[in-house]
């Protein structure tokens, strides 16, 4: 069975009479349809009744559902209510603005707006550089999004795709300090996104691109990198490829293997997978050969778009045209940012001695983790419940309080790379091992050490 996830924890309020002993039924009910309980209270205690609240996590919303049904086909026990801990969480939004400085008196507003605010107004317009030593440009952050490529959704629109907007910025500032805001545009087209953000990057230390759809991703990103002087960053591309480097840079040293040595297969070849491949032959890797949804990825491919033809020209240099499974045969290394279960146990099974197995699809892996265990080393998700999680928390929070502290305008591959070994070099040798080749998210060092790393880079 699929494991429980706090994204779909619920609390279900339940009453019976005394007699039944309903706290001992509904939680053997719970646990018996496979619910992990996380908290139980008893909410009314009488002669007649007895209400709990109790708090599980369940596998999917149907689960939740199966949940709740088994309950209520005791006779014995009354559901009364049930809510869901994550919409619950999402009321009203994440995320808000304070102010930083009181506004209490007449003196008070007289200095933070009309007439005091005019002088800083006006040295703003006699130097335009004032801007980011007097205004929140200096820690300020815009998440850009059209919603065309959001999480394991897809096409969603802009106003679906603000949830993980909101949630980006309330990352950016329990990890690093920053200062981010949602800027989710209602267009699609390439020249009205590059045009919004232009117009709204005075405002902004830097653009954050994030869940907009490959090959538009990549003209979006170049366009603004040559129009304004702030960083821009598209997370799902560098974030992304950024972990993968850190965790395969330590996933090598378990195997005693060397990057330039191995052989990568990779499923998927859009924003994250042609990132990724970029950073490791930056890095010295020296054949990978990719799959997408059409196949193998080789010289003979046809494509116009520019991203693609790096990936023809740069990868595969062998010139395989074999399928996915003949490919895994003796391969060492396994990346998967594509779908689920595009391979097999088999597979797997005929790696190399000593494979690395990357499923990153989210929420279902390219394998099931367990299954990949049986024969790789090392294996990696992108799940939250799995150990080695590839997280693009550990690289976008200091790259953007080195970028904003460093007022830097530009992003290089070799900064890239140096984020990646500062995130590797958080795990120390005697941390390393096949279940912990990357830093927990929260460990606080993280974020200090890709920052310092991007200042030095920049």
């Amino acid at each position: 069975m699929a494991s429980t996830s706090p994204g779909y924890g619920i609390t279900i309020r339940v009453e019976g009479p005394p007699s039944s002993q309903p706290v001992a039924l509904a939680t053997a009910v719970i646990t018996g349809a496979g619910a992990t309980i996380t908290a139980l209270d008893v909410v009314e205690s009488l002669l007649e009744k007895v209400v709990i609240d109790i708090t599980c996590d369940t596998i999917n919303a149907e689960h939740a559902e199966e949940i709740t049904k088994a309950i209520s086909l005791k006779p014995e026990l009354t559901v009364r209510k049930v809510s869901d801990r994550t919409f619950l969480l999402h009321l009203g939004g994440k995320i808000e603005i304070r102010s930083k400085v009181p506004l209490k008196t007449r003196d008070d507003l007289s200095r933070a707006y009309t007439p005091g605010v005019a002088r800083i107004c006006q040295a703003i317009a006699d130097d335009p550089a004032d801007a980011r030593r007097l205004t929140i440009k200096r820690n300020t952050v815009a998440v850009v999004t059209d919603g065309s490529a959001v999480l394991g959704l897809g096409n969603i629109g802009p106003a679906a795709a603000l949830p993980v907007m909101e949630g980006k910025a309330a990352l950016f500032k329990r990890f690093a300090d920053v200062d981010a805001w949602p800027v989710c545009i209602d267009s699609q087209d390439v020249d009205e996104i590059v045009r919004t953000v232009q117009l709204i990057a005075p405002v902004y230390g830097g653009i954050n691109l994030e869940d907009i759809s490959a090959p538009r991703c990549f003209e979006i990103e170049r366009r603004l990198r040559d129009l304004l002087d702030i960083p821009v960053f598209h997370d799902d591309q560098h974030g992304t490829a950024i972990v993968v480097l850190a965790a395969l840079r330590n996933s090598l040293k378990l195997v005693k293997k060397d990057l330039a040595d191995v052989t990568i297969i990779m499923s998927g070849a859009g924003a994250a997978g042609t990132a990724i491949a970029r950073l490791l032959i930056k890095s010295g890797a020296q054949n990978i050969i990719g799959f997408d949804k059409d196949g193998i990825i080789h010289k003979d491919t046809q494509s116009d778009d520019l991203m693609r033809r790096w990936f023809i020209d740069n990868c595969n240099p062998k010139n395989f045209k074999g399928s996915i499974s003949e490919a895994m045969k003796n391969s060492d290394i396994f990346i998967g940012v594509s779908a689920p279960n595009v391979i097999t146990e088999s597979d797997v099974a005929s790696m190399a001695k000593g494979s690395i197995v990357f499923a990153l699809a989210n929420p279902e892996p390219e394998i099931d983790p367990v299954i990949a265990r049986k024969y790789a080393t090392v294996v990696a998700t992108g799940r939250s419940d799995q150990p080695n999680q590839i997280n693009n928390v550990l690289a976008f929070p200091g790259i953007f309080r080195g970028l904003l502290d460093a007022n830097a305008n530009k992003i290089t591959d070799e900064l890239l790379i140096a984020a990646a070994e500062a995130i590797a070099d958080c795990v120390t040798p005697q941390q390393l091992n096949a279940s912990f080749i990357v830093p927990s998210v929260f460990d606080p060092q993280v974020v200090t050490a890709v920052a310092s790393a991007v200042r030095k880079s920049v």
